[in-house]
Parts: structure tokens; sequence; C-alpha cells
């Protein structure tokens, strides 16, 4: 396991790592986002060993016109909210409204939530940044930057497409990786 220390960034994808998925559906208001167990727990522990703590995830809802970006931003702020009642950090949330028919290089596996992230903050080192996500996507953005990739099975991904982006971690949930991190 690499040494974490608050010299990197942590990069998390939101639905499948932090909140269930819908299959076949988006989460468009706060009761229907739903914690993955342990998930706000890790995000707690997590954020005493990473200097920052960012969500990027695509929300393709958005771009079908299933729901808005107020709807978005609404259940944001709530999940922002509940991290810090319960003495988590996120630092910000990104999102990339494209559909994967239409997308642009915001939409994971482009890198561009990633360089919006390094704009903002200045000290983000994508040598020293690990993504922790659930699909394909997630790991190609962080091989593409030169990112720890740390897989959260779950999703009904195909193991060769995984490995093609060679993740350097696999682990069942959000907590489970924390624990590992912390060393418990």
């Amino acid at each position: 396991m690499h040494k974490f220390n608050n010299t990197w960034t942590l990069f998390l994808d939101r639905d499948g790592v932090i909140n269930e998925r819908i299959p076949g559906d988006y989460v468009k208001d706060w009761d229907s986002f739903d914690f993955v167990p342990g998930s706000i727990k890790a995000i707690e522990r997590l954020s005493g060993v990473f200097g920052r703590i960012v969500v990027v995830t695509n929300q393709a809802g958005i771009g079908k016109g299933l729901m808005t970006e107020q709807e978005l931003f609404s259940v944001h702020r709530m999940l922002l909210k509940t991290v810090d009642l319960l003495d988590g950090r996120i630092d910000k949330i990104y999102h990339a409204p494209d559909t994967p028919d239409n997308p642009s290089n915001l939409r994971k596996p482009g890198t561009g939530m990633a360089l919006q992230a390094k704009r903002d903050f200045s000290e983000i080192n994508f040598s020293k940044s690990v993504i922790v996500g659930d699909s394909v996507s997630d790991m190609e953005m962080g091989h593409s930057l030169g990112m720890v990739k740390v897989f959260i099975e779950g999703k009904n991904e195909h193991p060769d497409r995984i490995q093609a982006f060679n993740p350097d971690y696999h682990f069942k949930s959000l907590a489970e990786f924390a624990k590992k991190v912390i060393g418990l």
C-alpha cells in the first residue's frame, strides 16, 4: 500500500462509491441518494489523511434531460452538508453533464474534471493523486493522468477492460480502502 499523507489528493467517483447506483436511472433528488454502507465514515477517516478530496462524477441524466443542473446542485449541497456534519470533508464536486454518445473532455474517461480541480487547487499533483472508482472510465482517466488507481468492485464491468488500465488496488468498497489506508 502506498503511504498517503496530506500532500496527496483523493479523487472520488460518486455513484457506486459514495452512494448506491440506481440501475437504469439517476439520483435526481436527495430522497433517492442512499450512501453505500460505510462510505460516509470512510470519507471522515480519509479526510484526516489526504490534503484534498474532490468528487468527479459523470451525470448524463442532465444531458438526457432527465434532471436539471439545479437538481444536481441540490443533491450535492446536501451531500457536502452531511459529510461536514459527520466530520468529513469534500473540498469540491465536479460533474460532467454530457451523454456517452456526445461527450466532451469533461466526461470521464476524459480528464477535464481533474484538470478543473488542478486549476482550482494548484497544489494538486497528479502523480500524488488517487482515483477511487467503480468503472473503466474512472480507471482510464486515472491512467491518463498517472494517478494511483483504486477499483471498487460492484458495477458490472468486464474484468479484461478493467485490467487494461492496470488498477493498483481492488477493494469491495470505499470503506475497505479507507481501512487499508488508515491501517486498521
